[in-house]
């Protein structure tokens, strides 16, 4: 099978040489997404000679992750790994996490920091609280259980590639993509992987942000629950 790792790059000058040089040692194929850096991402980029599509202006998470889907399914791929390009992310769990796709035994893999003891980072307490919410609100709507709500850190196959080229949230798009999955007959696994803090600059997630985050991220469930399908734009 042909498996794809798409990264969001966003000031990461720092970070994305490493990040690619790792994914190359499992020797799949990888596109980097610039996405409107404001440091020297994409001279860095340029200067590497690393794969990649550089956007002009800043579209967040979900234009970059969608971009990466639409390259997937234009190449014909038939995984996508969703990696981050901040080093949090360990390369060696990509085989681990596509597996179950390659034995037809799942549709989405959640490489997940709270299914097993792999990952000794598990966020802050503020975000861990948040993830738990969201994991309850799925369990409540949909009766399935997804302990790692916001990891981005996942792997899609064939049909799920499709549908997320089509469409995918701006915001938020992990929890968002994972509830209207989850109404559907998508079968998605849970995959213990480790996770590290990141290397080098820090997160734009404040504490006032997170909560902000999880307002908004309560209220497009409800919007997702009621919606057709996989209508996550709803």
């Amino acid at each position: 099978m042909r498996i794809l790792a798409v990264i969001p790059c966003y000031n990461e000058e720092k970070n994305i040489v490493k990040t690619v040089e790792n994914i190359k040692k499992e020797k799949i194929d990888y596109v980097v997404i610039n996405d409107g850096s404001k440091d020297k991402s994409l001279e860095v980029l340029k200067n590497n000679k690393i794969n990649h599509i550089n956007l002009n202006n800043n579209v967040g998470i979900g234009g970059v992750m969608q971009t990466g889907y639409k390259y997937a399914l234009h190449n014909n791929y038939d995984i996508v790994v969703q990696f981050d390009g901040d080093g949090q992310h360990d390369a060696s769990y990509i085989n681990k996490i596509t597996k179950p796709i390659i034995e037809k035994k799942a549709n989405l893999v959640i490489g997940s920091r709270f299914v097993g003891e792999e990952s000794e980072f598990k966020s802050t307490k503020m975000r861990r609280l948040g993830i738990n919410l969201l994991s309850l609100l799925l369990r409540l709507m949909t009766k399935r259980e997804i302990k790692d709500m916001t990891s981005g850190f996942r792997a899609a196959d064939k049909s799920v590639i499709k549908i997320f080229a089509e469409k995918y949230p701006y915001e938020y798009p992990e929890p968002v993509t994972n509830l209207a999955l989850a109404k559907s007959n998508c079968k998605i696994l849970e995959i213990p992987v480790r996770m590290k803090e990141r290397e080098h600059g820090k997160s734009s997630i404040s504490k006032l942000k997170s909560i902000y985050y999880m307002v908004n991220v309560i209220l497009l469930f409800f919007i997702v629950l009621i919606s057709k399908g996989d209508d996550f734009n709803a």
